[in-house]
């Protein structure tokens, strides 16, 4: 479970890095799902540590996601204002 809540994490990461926002929505669920493994991974004693890296991976890759989802969603609002 520790090394999925990682990969995971560290997939959310990658995309809300790279993605324009478009895909923002995508890396938010993921990293939800890295963060929910990573709680019940903290539970088995031998994967606590690589759980816990997991965790916090996905709880940063979430908030990128989101934010650059957000971010995308008011630019994308503010041209049709304008148009």
């Amino acid at each position: 479970m520790g090394i999925a809540s990682l990969v995971l994490g560290i997939i959310s990461i990658v995309i809300g890095v790279f993605s324009a926002g478009s895909l923002g929505w995508l890396g938010a669920v993921i990293g939800i799902i890295g963060i929910v493994i990573g709680i019940q991974g903290k539970k088995i004693p031998d994967q606590a540590g690589m759980a816990q890296g997991g965790f916090i991976c996905s709880i940063i890759g979430t908030v990128l996601c989101l934010l650059t989802y957000i971010a995308c969603v008011a630019c994308v609002g503010c041209l049709a204002l304008l148009a």
